[in-house]
């Protein structure tokens, strides 16, 4: 009988969660126990208008505050947050907002960490060496997972493109905040395209060559939490226990990714936000049906198991035949809680020979369980834009 070794693989977790609606309310206690006195507050001008930044400076003091945050931060925001953050003589950081504002707070504690600008600690460039000043993170919406990762992405103009940093428990935040309360309200589209994105990273990484079992849980567990309660979150703003089941599911599929890569949409869908300026969440949905269905003859059994998270009788199929019908779900619920088409998003057809070759740089391609060139991104781009056809 022959015996399958394993490589030798690691799960690191590097973030406390604390959770619960209402958990804002422990802010100012875990800054504390972080032994913070002057934390550095970045977030948006959205989540500012909205009050939200108030009701966290409420639980701070002597908090100085950057709200300027973009959505896909970039090098030179980074670079900014950086010099705020000395200026003021700020001792941590607390990340309130969407995956953009987490990251950017994450990019810039690498920055203040190493002393280098962000371009040097690009992935497999310049090692991140020293941990990334305290970091409370305090999500907004429930898609990235950034609360979580290992990872903070960066755009860079100049390249056109989005890079990774980070792979490292050094990256991630000290403290993860998830309130609910803090989701409510979200418009419907917002709600649809990071959900999608919590939905992909389950998918991606419970399929991706990098596979192992406590990733393999909480990607099930995210697939599951999304296909059930998403279509309620979209359709009722205010459903608490909606809100509260999704803020789980980011958690979860933040977790399932690890300290490795996802799989062929993430590459789609990152290389291409560095072309358009289009949300991460939507433009991932878009292609993660596709790439699904590009990869289930590679990966029948397990595309399976993903068909039965998203709530698919498969009994009496074989695995691809079950693989096949959780990709036809997958596109039915792409298509219920209204993600745009390739052409809403910024896309045109003509664009595919470029976006695929980008695609197929990407690192995160190297991930992905079907052997996938620049003519296997041109086979998934042009069923995108074909399935998103009204």
């Amino acid at each position: 009988m022959s015996v399958v070794v394993e490589a030798v693989r690691s799960v690191e977790l590097p973030t406390r969660i604390v959770h619960g609606v209402g958990a804002l309310e422990r802010l100012g206690d875990l800054v504390r126990e972080l032994g913070l006195e002057r934390p550095l507050l970045v977030t948006d001008p959205g989540v500012a208008a909205a009050g939200l930044a108030d009701r966290a400076l409420a639980q701070l003091n002597g908090a100085a505050v950057f709200d300027r945050v973009r959505p896909n931060p970039d090098v030179e925001l980074i670079a900014e947050v950086s010099a705020a953050y000395r200026e003021e003589r700020c001792d941590g950081f607390v990340g309130l907002g969407g995956g953009s504002s987490i990251d950017t707070a994450k990019a810039a504690g690498v920055e203040i960490a190493h002393a280098g600008p962000i371009l040097d600690y690009e992935y497999d460039h310049t090692p991140i060496t020293e941990r990334i000043p305290p970091l409370v993170a305090v999500p907004t919406t429930a898609g990235t997972g950034s609360e979580v990762t290992l990872w903070a992405v960066i755009t860079d103009h100049e390249r056109k493109l989005k890079f990774n940093v980070g792979g490292t428990p050094l990256i991630g935040p000290h403290v993860a905040l998830l309130d609910p309360e803090l989701t409510i309200g979200l418009p419907p589209s917002i709600t649809a395209a990071t959900g999608m994105d919590a939905l992909s990273h389950g998918i991606e990484c419970y399929t991706c060559d990098y596979h192992q079992p406590l990733n393999d849980a909480v990607a099930l567990m995210a697939i599951e939490l999304v296909a059930e309660w998403l279509p309620r979150a979209y359709a009722d703003g205010s459903d608490v226990e909606a809100r509260t089941q999704m803020a789980h599911a980011a958690m979860l599929g933040g977790m399932s990714y690890g300290t490795e890569s996802a799989g062929a949409a993430h590459a789609m869908s990152q290389s291409a936000g560095g072309v358009h300026d289009c949300p991460h969440g939507a433009l991932t949905a878009r292609v993660l049906g596709p790439v699904c269905e590009y990869n289930a003859p590679a990966a029948p059994e397990r595309y399976a198991r993903v068909a039965v998270a998203l709530g698919v009788d498969t009994g009496g199929m074989d695995p691809l035949d079950a693989a096949v019908a959780g990709v036809h779900a997958l596109y039915r619920l792409v298509d219920d809680v209204g993600i745009p088409t390739m052409e809403e998003l910024g896309f045109s057809e003509d664009e595919i020979p470029m976006l695929a070759r980008i695609a197929h740089a990407d690192p995160q391609t190297v991930g992905n369980p079907r052997e996938v060139d620049a003519a296997g991104y041109e086979e998934i781009y042009r069923n995108a834009f074909a399935k998103g056809e009204r």
